[in-house]
Protein backbone atom coordinates (compact mmCIF):
# COMPACT_ATOMS: atom_id res chain seq x y z
CA UNK A 1 0.00 0.00 0.00
CA UNK A 2 1.30 3.44 -0.81
CA UNK A 3 0.66 7.18 -0.83
CA UNK A 4 2.06 10.11 -2.02
CA UNK A 5 2.45 14.04 -2.10
CA UNK A 6 3.85 16.31 -4.37
CA UNK A 7 7.18 18.04 -3.56
CA UNK A 8 9.34 20.43 -5.04
CA UNK A 9 9.80 20.91 -8.23
CA UNK A 10 6.65 18.92 -9.54
CA UNK A 11 8.41 15.57 -7.85
CA UNK A 12 5.80 13.29 -6.36
CA UNK A 13 7.19 11.81 -3.22
CA UNK A 14 5.88 8.27 -2.51
CA UNK A 15 5.48 6.90 0.89
CA UNK A 16 5.13 3.18 1.96
CA UNK A 17 3.90 1.60 5.16
CA UNK A 18 5.93 0.76 8.07
CA UNK A 19 5.15 -3.15 8.05
CA UNK A 20 1.59 -3.62 9.72
CA UNK A 21 2.35 -0.19 11.46
CA UNK A 22 0.29 1.86 9.81
CA UNK A 23 2.88 4.43 9.98
CA UNK A 24 3.87 5.82 6.71
CA UNK A 25 7.36 6.17 5.57
CA UNK A 26 8.64 7.85 2.09
CA UNK A 27 10.27 5.00 -0.29
CA UNK A 28 13.52 6.79 -0.19
CA UNK A 29 15.20 6.73 2.93
CA UNK A 30 18.33 8.70 4.01
CA UNK A 31 21.61 7.52 5.32
CA UNK A 32 24.03 8.82 7.53
CA UNK A 33 27.00 7.14 6.87
CA UNK A 34 28.53 9.77 5.37
CA UNK A 35 28.12 12.22 8.27
CA UNK A 36 30.82 12.70 10.72
CA UNK A 37 34.15 10.76 11.20
CA UNK A 38 36.29 13.24 9.53
CA UNK A 39 39.74 11.78 11.62
CA UNK A 40 38.07 8.08 11.53
CA UNK A 41 39.78 5.32 9.64
CA UNK A 42 37.18 3.83 7.86
CA UNK A 43 34.30 6.77 7.80
CA UNK A 44 36.39 8.89 6.89
CA UNK A 45 36.90 7.35 3.34
CA UNK A 46 32.71 7.44 3.09
CA UNK A 47 32.13 11.15 3.24
CA UNK A 48 33.22 12.78 6.74
CA UNK A 49 30.60 15.45 5.87
CA UNK A 50 30.53 18.04 8.59
CA UNK A 51 27.83 20.02 10.51
CA UNK A 52 27.00 22.82 8.05
CA UNK A 53 27.29 19.83 4.84
CA UNK A 54 24.80 17.62 7.06
CA UNK A 55 22.55 20.67 7.65
CA UNK A 56 22.34 20.84 3.77
CA UNK A 57 21.83 16.90 3.25
CA UNK A 58 19.46 16.70 5.75
CA UNK A 59 17.23 19.80 5.25
CA UNK A 60 17.28 18.58 0.95
CA UNK A 61 15.73 15.60 1.80
CA UNK A 62 13.16 16.81 4.18
CA UNK A 63 12.21 19.32 1.98
CA UNK A 64 11.48 16.93 -0.63
CA UNK A 65 9.17 14.59 1.82
CA UNK A 66 11.66 12.14 2.87
CA UNK A 67 10.41 11.24 6.12
CA UNK A 68 12.74 8.56 6.99
CA UNK A 69 16.20 8.71 7.93
CA UNK A 70 18.51 5.34 8.91
CA UNK A 71 21.68 5.98 11.19
CA UNK A 72 23.83 3.77 13.54
CA UNK A 73 25.59 4.07 16.95
CA UNK A 74 28.66 2.92 15.28
CA UNK A 75 28.77 5.22 12.66
CA UNK A 76 31.93 7.15 12.65
CA UNK A 77 31.73 6.42 16.82
CA UNK A 78 28.91 7.66 17.15
CA UNK A 79 29.22 11.48 15.36
CA UNK A 80 26.76 10.65 12.93
CA UNK A 81 24.25 10.66 15.61
CA UNK A 82 25.08 13.59 16.66
CA UNK A 83 25.31 15.42 13.76
CA UNK A 84 21.53 14.24 12.20
CA UNK A 85 20.21 15.46 15.56
CA UNK A 86 21.22 19.09 15.20
CA UNK A 87 20.47 18.83 11.75
CA UNK A 88 16.93 17.78 12.51
CA UNK A 89 16.57 20.25 15.33
CA UNK A 90 13.10 21.36 15.96
CA UNK A 91 11.48 19.06 12.67
CA UNK A 92 11.84 15.82 14.72
CA UNK A 93 7.98 15.40 14.43
CA UNK A 94 8.50 15.65 10.88
CA UNK A 95 11.29 12.71 10.99
CA UNK A 96 10.89 8.30 12.05
CA UNK A 97 14.49 7.69 12.84
CA UNK A 98 15.82 4.69 12.77
CA UNK A 99 18.67 4.07 14.69
CA UNK A 100 20.86 0.30 15.11
CA UNK A 101 22.95 -1.33 17.54
CA UNK A 102 25.44 -4.31 18.11
CA UNK A 103 28.89 -2.99 16.78
CA UNK A 104 31.34 -2.15 19.25
CA UNK A 105 31.08 1.17 20.10
CA UNK A 106 34.37 1.12 22.78
CA UNK A 107 37.17 -0.72 23.71
CA UNK A 108 35.26 -2.94 26.89
CA UNK A 109 34.48 -6.80 26.56
CA UNK A 110 30.60 -5.47 27.18
CA UNK A 111 30.92 -2.38 24.82
CA UNK A 112 29.31 -4.44 21.77
CA UNK A 113 26.14 -6.89 21.16
CA UNK A 114 22.61 -7.35 21.89
CA UNK A 115 22.57 -8.36 25.80
CA UNK A 116 20.37 -6.31 28.15
CA UNK A 117 23.45 -4.56 29.69
CA UNK A 118 24.63 -3.28 25.67
CA UNK A 119 20.76 -2.80 24.85
CA UNK A 120 20.12 -0.52 27.94
CA UNK A 121 23.41 1.55 27.78
CA UNK A 122 23.15 1.89 23.70
CA UNK A 123 19.90 3.12 23.91
CA UNK A 124 20.65 5.66 26.16
CA UNK A 125 23.54 7.03 24.33
CA UNK A 126 22.01 7.13 21.22
CA UNK A 127 18.72 9.24 22.29
CA UNK A 128 21.41 11.63 24.16
CA UNK A 129 22.91 11.95 20.84
CA UNK A 130 20.05 12.05 18.97
CA UNK A 131 18.25 14.46 20.98
CA UNK A 132 15.71 12.77 21.44
CA UNK A 133 13.61 11.49 23.82
CA UNK A 134 12.36 8.38 21.67
CA UNK A 135 13.85 6.60 18.56
CA UNK A 136 10.87 5.79 16.15
CA UNK A 137 12.76 2.33 15.02
CA UNK A 138 15.62 0.66 17.05
CA UNK A 139 16.80 -1.83 14.66
CA UNK A 140 19.58 -4.30 16.30
CA UNK A 141 22.57 -4.43 13.55
CA UNK A 142 23.39 -8.04 12.92
CA UNK A 143 23.20 -11.48 15.09
CA UNK A 144 25.03 -11.81 18.06
CA UNK A 145 25.81 -15.36 18.35
CA UNK A 146 26.73 -15.47 21.96
CA UNK A 147 23.67 -13.71 23.76
CA UNK A 148 20.49 -15.54 23.48
CA UNK A 149 17.76 -13.60 21.33
CA UNK A 150 15.44 -13.98 24.25
CA UNK A 151 17.20 -11.54 26.52
CA UNK A 152 17.62 -9.37 23.24
CA UNK A 153 13.99 -9.07 22.80
CA UNK A 154 13.07 -9.07 26.63
CA UNK A 155 15.28 -5.66 27.03
CA UNK A 156 14.00 -4.11 23.76
CA UNK A 157 10.20 -4.77 25.37
CA UNK A 158 11.00 -3.44 28.28
CA UNK A 159 12.29 -0.16 26.37
CA UNK A 160 9.33 -0.18 23.98
CA UNK A 161 7.23 -0.25 27.36
CA UNK A 162 8.92 2.89 28.82
CA UNK A 163 8.01 4.64 25.45
CA UNK A 164 12.10 5.01 24.80
CA UNK A 165 11.39 3.11 21.78
CA UNK A 166 8.50 2.72 19.50
CA UNK A 167 9.39 0.39 17.37
CA UNK A 168 11.54 -2.61 16.67
CA UNK A 169 13.47 -4.37 13.89
CA UNK A 170 16.16 -6.26 12.87
CA UNK A 171 19.29 -5.65 9.67
CA UNK A 172 21.26 -8.31 8.62
CA UNK A 173 19.70 -11.05 9.65
CA UNK A 174 19.02 -14.59 7.79
CA UNK A 175 15.05 -15.51 7.03
CA UNK A 176 15.30 -17.91 9.62
CA UNK A 177 16.74 -15.89 12.51
CA UNK A 178 13.81 -13.09 11.87
CA UNK A 179 11.10 -15.84 11.70
CA UNK A 180 12.59 -17.23 15.52
CA UNK A 181 12.37 -13.76 16.89
CA UNK A 182 8.89 -13.26 15.78
CA UNK A 183 8.43 -16.86 17.51
CA UNK A 184 9.98 -15.46 20.54
CA UNK A 185 7.64 -12.32 20.77
CA UNK A 186 4.79 -13.65 20.33
CA UNK A 187 5.34 -16.50 22.65
CA UNK A 188 5.92 -14.13 25.28
CA UNK A 189 3.66 -11.03 24.33
CA UNK A 190 6.45 -9.02 23.59
CA UNK A 191 7.08 -6.15 21.04
CA UNK A 192 7.70 -7.63 17.37
CA UNK A 193 9.85 -6.95 14.49
CA UNK A 194 8.21 -4.45 12.07
CA UNK A 195 11.04 -4.07 9.97
CA UNK A 196 14.19 -5.83 8.49
CA UNK A 197 16.62 -4.12 6.64
CA UNK A 198 18.87 -5.91 4.29
CA UNK A 199 21.32 -5.55 1.17
CA UNK A 200 19.73 -6.17 -1.73
CA UNK A 201 20.81 -5.05 -5.76
CA UNK A 202 20.63 -5.28 -9.21
CA UNK A 203 24.43 -7.05 -8.59
CA UNK A 204 23.31 -8.80 -4.99
CA UNK A 205 19.67 -10.60 -5.38
CA UNK A 206 20.17 -13.16 -2.57
CA UNK A 207 17.29 -11.71 -0.46
CA UNK A 208 14.55 -12.80 -3.33
CA UNK A 209 15.60 -16.36 -2.33
CA UNK A 210 14.46 -16.49 1.57
CA UNK A 211 13.81 -12.34 3.19
CA UNK A 212 11.86 -11.20 0.37
CA UNK A 213 9.08 -14.22 0.89
CA UNK A 214 9.67 -14.09 4.28
CA UNK A 215 8.66 -10.50 4.90
CA UNK A 216 5.70 -10.74 2.68
CA UNK A 217 4.19 -13.62 5.16
CA UNK A 218 5.27 -12.26 8.01
CA UNK A 219 3.81 -8.51 7.42
CA UNK A 220 7.82 -6.80 8.19
CA UNK A 221 8.83 -3.99 5.77
CA UNK A 222 11.88 -4.84 4.33
CA UNK A 223 14.46 -1.80 3.41
CA UNK A 224 17.52 -1.96 1.34
CA UNK A 225 20.83 -0.46 2.46
CA UNK A 226 23.57 0.03 -0.17
CA UNK A 227 20.93 -0.30 -3.41
CA UNK A 228 24.16 0.99 -5.69
CA UNK A 229 26.58 -1.52 -4.69
CA UNK A 230 28.69 0.96 -3.32
CA UNK A 231 28.40 3.00 -6.03
CA UNK A 232 28.92 0.44 -8.75
CA UNK A 233 25.88 0.65 -10.03
CA UNK A 234 26.19 4.68 -10.77
CA UNK A 235 27.86 3.88 -14.15
CA UNK A 236 31.00 5.50 -13.10
CA UNK A 237 33.42 2.35 -13.69
CA UNK A 238 34.18 0.83 -16.94
CA UNK A 239 36.37 -2.35 -17.03
CA UNK A 240 39.47 -1.20 -16.53
CA UNK A 241 39.01 -0.56 -12.83
CA UNK A 242 38.49 3.13 -13.47
CA UNK A 243 36.02 5.54 -12.02
CA UNK A 244 34.95 8.94 -13.84
CA UNK A 245 34.67 10.03 -10.67
CA UNK A 246 37.95 9.60 -8.53
CA UNK A 247 36.08 10.44 -5.18
CA UNK A 248 33.83 7.92 -5.88
CA UNK A 249 32.93 5.83 -2.31
CA UNK A 250 34.13 1.91 -4.13
CA UNK A 251 37.13 3.71 -4.81
CA UNK A 252 37.61 5.23 -1.20
CA UNK A 253 36.42 2.36 0.86
CA UNK A 254 37.89 0.16 -1.76
CA UNK A 255 36.61 -2.47 -3.87
CA UNK A 256 35.41 -4.99 -1.54
CA UNK A 257 33.10 -2.66 0.29
CA UNK A 258 30.22 -4.97 -1.32
CA UNK A 259 30.86 -8.25 -2.54
CA UNK A 260 30.28 -8.95 -5.97
CA UNK A 261 30.73 -10.79 -9.63
CA UNK A 262 32.20 -7.97 -11.44
CA UNK A 263 32.68 -9.08 -14.76
CA UNK A 264 28.31 -10.62 -14.48
CA UNK A 265 28.25 -6.30 -12.50
CA UNK A 266 29.65 -4.78 -15.60
CA UNK A 267 26.99 -6.61 -17.71
CA UNK A 268 24.34 -5.55 -15.49
CA UNK A 269 25.98 -1.70 -15.64
CA UNK A 270 25.06 -2.39 -19.61
CA UNK A 271 21.86 -3.07 -19.46
CA UNK A 272 20.83 -0.03 -16.93
CA UNK A 273 22.73 2.29 -19.06
CA UNK A 274 20.67 1.33 -22.07
CA UNK A 275 17.11 1.61 -19.88
CA UNK A 276 18.79 4.76 -18.28
CA UNK A 277 19.05 6.28 -21.95
CA UNK A 278 15.77 5.15 -23.27
CA UNK A 279 14.19 7.69 -19.82
CA UNK A 280 16.90 10.69 -20.13
CA UNK A 281 18.17 9.57 -16.58
CA UNK A 282 21.07 8.28 -14.62
CA UNK A 283 22.08 4.54 -14.27
CA UNK A 284 21.99 4.86 -10.65
CA UNK A 285 18.25 6.41 -10.97
CA UNK A 286 16.93 3.27 -12.22
CA UNK A 287 18.91 0.99 -10.40
CA UNK A 288 17.25 2.37 -7.54
CA UNK A 289 13.44 2.61 -9.37
CA UNK A 290 14.35 -1.53 -10.04
CA UNK A 291 14.57 -2.04 -6.55
CA UNK A 292 11.04 0.44 -5.52
CA UNK A 293 8.99 -1.93 -8.03
CA UNK A 294 10.68 -5.33 -6.31
CA UNK A 295 8.03 -7.58 -3.68
CA UNK A 296 7.80 -6.41 -0.30
CA UNK A 297 10.42 -3.27 -0.81
CA UNK A 298 9.30 -0.63 1.60
CA UNK A 299 12.41 2.24 1.51
CA UNK A 300 15.43 2.21 -0.09
CA UNK A 301 18.37 3.46 2.02
CA UNK A 302 20.27 6.38 -0.07
CA UNK A 303 23.64 8.55 1.25
CA UNK A 304 25.12 11.13 -0.52
CA UNK A 305 28.31 13.43 -0.17
CA UNK A 306 26.97 15.76 -2.97
CA UNK A 307 23.50 17.35 -3.38
CA UNK A 308 23.16 16.61 -6.40
CA UNK A 309 23.56 12.87 -5.84
CA UNK A 310 21.00 12.77 -3.25
CA UNK A 311 18.60 14.60 -5.28
CA UNK A 312 19.48 12.06 -8.30
CA UNK A 313 18.65 9.85 -6.07
CA UNK A 314 15.52 11.06 -4.34
CA UNK A 315 14.43 11.44 -7.97
CA UNK A 316 13.63 7.52 -8.50
CA UNK A 317 10.74 7.38 -6.35
CA UNK A 318 8.90 9.54 -9.28
CA UNK A 319 10.78 6.82 -12.36
CA UNK A 320 8.17 3.88 -13.48
CA UNK A 321 9.72 1.47 -15.37
CA UNK A 322 8.02 0.03 -17.98
CA UNK A 323 7.64 -3.93 -18.37
CA UNK A 324 10.14 -3.67 -20.94
CA UNK A 325 12.75 -2.09 -18.73
CA UNK A 326 11.76 -4.53 -15.90
CA UNK A 327 12.33 -7.31 -18.03
CA UNK A 328 15.54 -6.35 -19.47
CA UNK A 329 17.29 -6.16 -15.81
CA UNK A 330 15.83 -9.23 -14.32
CA UNK A 331 16.87 -11.55 -17.81
CA UNK A 332 20.82 -9.93 -17.02
CA UNK A 333 20.31 -10.39 -13.40
CA UNK A 334 18.77 -12.81 -12.44
CA UNK A 335 20.62 -15.74 -10.09
CA UNK A 336 19.98 -18.99 -10.04
CA UNK A 337 17.20 -20.40 -8.54
CA UNK A 338 18.12 -21.92 -4.51
CA UNK A 339 16.91 -25.11 -3.73
CA UNK A 340 13.93 -25.86 -2.35
CA UNK A 341 12.58 -22.73 -4.16
CA UNK A 342 13.20 -24.81 -7.28
CA UNK A 343 11.94 -28.12 -5.95
CA UNK A 344 8.76 -26.58 -4.45
CA UNK A 345 8.05 -23.78 -7.87
CA UNK A 346 7.76 -26.93 -9.95
CA UNK A 347 5.05 -28.25 -8.41
CA UNK A 348 2.98 -25.11 -8.93
CA UNK A 349 0.79 -23.02 -6.33
CA UNK A 350 -1.87 -25.31 -5.90
CA UNK A 351 -2.54 -28.87 -5.77
CA UNK A 352 -5.35 -29.11 -8.69
CA UNK A 353 -5.02 -32.33 -10.33
CA UNK A 354 -3.49 -31.66 -13.62
CA UNK A 355 -7.02 -33.44 -15.68
CA UNK A 356 -9.22 -30.66 -13.68
CA UNK A 357 -6.92 -28.05 -14.56
CA UNK A 358 -8.51 -24.78 -16.69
Amino acid sequence: MSGQRDGEKGQTVKYRLLGRTGVWVSEISLGTMTFGGKDHPVFSKLGALGQEQVNQVVGTALDAGVNFIDTADVYADGESEELLGRAIGKRRRDVVIGTKLLAPVGPGPNDQGLTRLHVMRSLEDSLRRLGTDYIDLYQIHNHDHVTPIEETLSALDDAVRQGKIRYIGSSNLAAWQISKALGVSALHNQARFVANQTHYSLVSRDAERDLVPMAEDAGLSLTVWSPLAGGFLSGKFDRGGVATELDSRRIQAGADFVPFDEEAGFAIVDALRVVAARHEVSPARVAIAWLLAQRAVTSVVVGARKLDQLTDNIAASDLTLTEQDLAELDEVSRPPVAYPNWIQAAFGPTRIPAANRA
